[in-house]
């Protein structure tokens, strides 16, 4: 390990000297020296976070300590908005709603005659919120023997008053997608619309919403069109429903979103999700274990996760293999985005036996665990360093970590599956928790749906209205 300094001190060689101490004292008993050794591990344990931060490890950049924003390169490109951009300039419209004629006051104006000249017209864009109440009179006819006939109402016109399909849509986009709390989305819609709208009202609402997408197959069409992608990202993160740990777990692409809530972390809830089972491209994730349990797809790992590691490993254990293998995974990805999404074969094997030689140099120079460290009774593997770890998983599974280079499909991240689940976080830290499972199952039906809609161009807007309306956008077509 690398050394690690506070105030001076250099708390690695103090750590180090103290072993060294107490191997050679024999008059320590068997219950002091237990207890140094678990002291001098918390103390280890601790200074090994000591510098630890979102460049080396999977803590979020929040949490690191008096951060800095990084400057950006500098580029040659002009400022604003580039070639292609599609830009949202506010201009002038032909039809404006309202129209208000500014007459000269004449009396201002120096003696002469004056003829038309037409006119200057500036706009301003206003908003108008406003309740909108539509009331159906159904005819009624009466025969000679005194029968009624009333004329059909509206599909879905079932009571005398009743919210409506937009209003449903605009509280379940506030809800489910913008992730507003019951609470304000009441206070918006009694302020701003003066419509009376109950917590009840609105977790119906988002109910509907998700039983809409089942009844309607979006999610069945989702979970169908991800199973015979070509490539695919899976990753979970823990979520809080009713107090207790659960998993909610995410299989996407570029084009779908499905969430899943589980109870459970492995094999069995991904199972249950009933997605990766039957999935047969490449399965990009961060190397938990259970993915590889899906032997009917090929795996790639995200390398993401391996630049953090590997700064940790070069500024923590001081591995200079580790700071070499960074820099060869970002000039794999470059080259390979220079051409064109694959590598000729003879640069694959260039940089494979670039990559090899590396790995080798980090055989040399940090070595596995001694088999004569085992002490007496010991059993199980002995421990590895987290820079030994990764050097593992990189030889182990040199074609997952590098198939980004050999297949089109395949990026170089799963950046893909972790922004999709981030949002998720972002409601637990809104909210807290779910309060039951039948919530958690109606947020991931709901989002799942909006997040495909919102990657194929289709806003949230129309997608939550057009369920209501009991149709499916285009893209499901």
């Amino acid at each position: 390990m690398g050394a690690v300094s506070i105030d001076g001190i250099n708390i690695t060689e103090a750590i180090a000297n103290a072993k060294a101490a107490i191997d050679s004292d024999k008059t320590l008993s068997p219950g002091t020296r237990s207890v140094i050794e678990v002291l001098l591990l918390v103390v280890t344990l601790l200074s090994n976070r000591i510098g630890v931060n979102s460049n080396n490890s999977s803590k979020p950049p929040s949490s690191d300590p008096n951060r800095e924003k990084k400057t950006r390169k500098k580029s040659n490109k002009p400022q604003g908005g580039q070639e292609g951009h599609a830009g949202s300039t506010l201009e002038q419209v032909e039809n404006p709603d309202q129209t208000n004629e500014l007459k000269l006051n004449r009396k201002t104006l120096p003696p002469g005659k004056y003829m038309p000249g037409g006119h200057e017209s500036r706009q301003v864009v206003e908003i108008e919120i406003s309740r909108l109440i539509i009331e159906y009179q159904a005819e009624v006819l009466i025969d000679e023997k005194g029968k009624r006939f009333v004329a059909d109402f509206p599909k879905g016109v079932t009571r005398p008053i009743q919210y409506g399909s937009s209003l449903k849509a605009h509280a379940v986009y506030m809800s489910q997608y913008q992730l507003i709390p019951y609470k304000r989305i009441e206070e918006y819609f009694a302020d701003q619309l003066s419509i009376p709208l109950s917590a009840g009202s609105i977790f119906n609402f988002n109910k509907q919403a998700a039983q809409l997408t089942k009844t309607l197959g979006a999610e069945d069409r989702i979970k169908s069109e991800l199973r015979k992608s070509n490539q695919m990202h899976a990753d979970e993160t823990g979520i809080n429903i009713g107090g207790k740990n659960h998993w909610l777990h995410c299989a996407s692409n570029v084009q779908w979103t499905h969430f899943h809530p589980h109870k459970e972390r492995g094999k069995g809830a991904m199972d249950d999700a009933d997605v990766l089972p039957h999935f047969g491209g490449v399965l990009s994730h961060d190397h938990w274990k259970p993915y590889y349990s899906y032997t009917a797809c090929k795996h790639s790992l995200c390398n993401a996760h391996h630049v953090r590691e590997l700064e940790f490993a070069s500024e923590k254990d001081n591995q200079k293999w580790a700071a070499q293998m960074q820099t060869l995974l970002f000039a794999i990805n470059d080259k390979t985005h220079e051409a064109g999404g694959t590598l000729s074969s003879r640069q694959e094997k260039y940089y494979r036996k670039k990559y090899r030689a590396l790995i080798s140099k980090g055989e040399a120079e940090c070595p596995g665990p001694n088999p004569s460290d085992r002490k007496k009774g010991q059993r199980g593997r002995l421990k590895k360093s987290k820079s030994r770890n990764l050097l593992d998983r990189l030889r182990d599974f040199e074609c997952d970590v590098l198939r980004f280079m050999v297949d089109a499909d395949v990026p170089f991240t799963n950046n893909q599956g972790e922004n999709d689940i981030r949002m998720t976080k972002v409601q637990q830290k809104i909210s807290g928790c779910f309060r039951s499972m039948e919530g958690a199952e109606i947020f991931c039906s709901t989002r799942g749906y909006i997040s495909t809609c919102r990657k194929q161009g289709v806003g949230a807007t129309h997608a939550l209205t057009s369920l209501f309306g009991g149709t499916l956008p285009s893209i499901f077509n």
